[in-house]
């Protein structure tokens, strides 16, 4: 029997080999990262080695990071203790986002899924009041790429501050946190191949940020708790893995490429949102008309291959994507699937997919 086909990494990616090494050394040490003695100061060291590699990932300085438990609690500590009450979201963002707080409008994208940089500072331009401003660097459902260096400059202008979600773009793409000319970056640690549990915020330009879990006092502060150790060295070695995308973002590309041409000419009427954009290179979002999405995501899961309809964080759920009718296709939302590729993908993955999502197709085809 053939070994199965894992296409959901953008839900999460296997944890890479010396991530895992790194996690696993710590997790032998003895001591609380907050103790003077000895032991606590081994502990730290690994801490602030991370520290320093998560920064260089993303062009921060090592006291810019803050570590969390995840992007959601990244995501909620930006927006939340910003102190903003006003914040303007993505109408495409991540859950994590939209969720964060009462009251959070909603900027509109085009038919490609990509910010209305006008209409953020049509928005702006309504109300002199302190407001935040988040959008993500790339979408989890899509791929695409978001316009955060324009978005960033409107909301300057009106005194804003920027927060970005950089989950997916992180080790995909060059996410700078200073050529972004963001306040806030959240990154998570298992979409670049580290350990699940573990993330940072990157606060720049010394942007106050309040805790939102306090007690104890540290990360200057900024989350209290003693911090997961094992889970923050696996995230700096993965960070350091990930700082070589390029080569890795090149082949992935062509995977996708492959992967849609063939989609395209088994199914014709497919239609792949985003694609008239700028898109990560792992990610395409593609439907089979007729077929509902959690029709294809189970028939391709007992055939093996391993794909997601829409975020995969809503406790097992598959519903309509918030991502694909913001961009006006509720109908065809229905009947979409997000395929993502991650360093573990090939060729023969490829094959694969293509092979049951051909044959889905046609069974349902002549049993119409």
């Amino acid at each position: 029997m053939n070994e199965p086909v894992y296409l959901d990494h953008n839900a999460t990616t296997p944890i890479r080999p010396e991530a895992r090494d790194a996690a696993i050394r710590v997790l032998a040490l003895l001591g609380n990262p907050s103790s003077v003695h000895r032991f606590g100061r081994d502990v730290r060291r690994h801490i602030e080695d991370a520290r320093e590699s998560v920064a260089a990932l993303l062009n921060a300085e090592p006291a810019d990071v803050v570590f969390t438990s995840g992007g959601t609690e990244a995501n909620t500590l930006a927006i939340r203790g910003s102190g903003r009450q006003r914040v303007l979201v993505s109408a495409v963002e991540h859950v994590s986002v939209l969720d964060a707080g009462p009251g959070l409008e909603r900027i509109p994208v085009d038919g490609n899924g990509v910010v209305e940089c006008r209409a953020l500072e049509a928005m702006l331009s309504r109300s002199a009041d302190p407001a935040l401003v988040s959008i993500m660097y790339a979408n989890n459902e899509t791929g695409v790429i978001q316009p955060v260096t324009e978005a960033a400059a409107i909301a300057r202008h009106y005194g804003a501050l920027v927060h970005c979600d950089a989950v997916q773009g992180t080790g995909k793409a060059p996410v700078d946190s200073a050529a972004l000319g963001v306040d806030l970056l959240t990154v998570s640690a298992h979409k670049l191949g580290g350990p699940q549990g573990v993330g940072a915020l990157i606060v720049r330009n010394e942007v106050p940020i309040a805790a939102v879990i306090r007690g104890g006092g540290q990360e200057r502060g900024r989350r209290g708790g003693t911090e997961n150790a094992s889970g923050i060295a696996g995230f700096g070695a993965a960070a350091r893995a990930a700082a070589d995308y390029a080569s890795e973002a090149a082949r992935l590309a062509a995977l996708r490429v492959d992967l849609e041409r063939r989609a395209r000419a088994a199914v014709p009427e497919t239609r792949i949102f985003g694609d008239g954009a700028a898109r990560l290179a792992n990610t395409t979002c593609l439907t089979l008309p007729g077929v509902s999405s959690e029709t294809q995501v189970m028939a391709l899961d007992l055939a093996g291959v391993a794909v997601s309809a829409g975020a995969a964080c809503s406790s097992g759920k598959v519903a309509a994507s918030h991502v694909l009718a913001a961009m006006g296709a509720q109908e065809a939302a229905q009947e979409a699937i997000r395929v993502s590729l991650g360093w573990t993908s090939t060729s023969g993955d490829i094959e694969r997919f293509i092979t049951a999502w051909s044959a889905l197709r046609e069974r349902v085809a002549a049993s119409a």
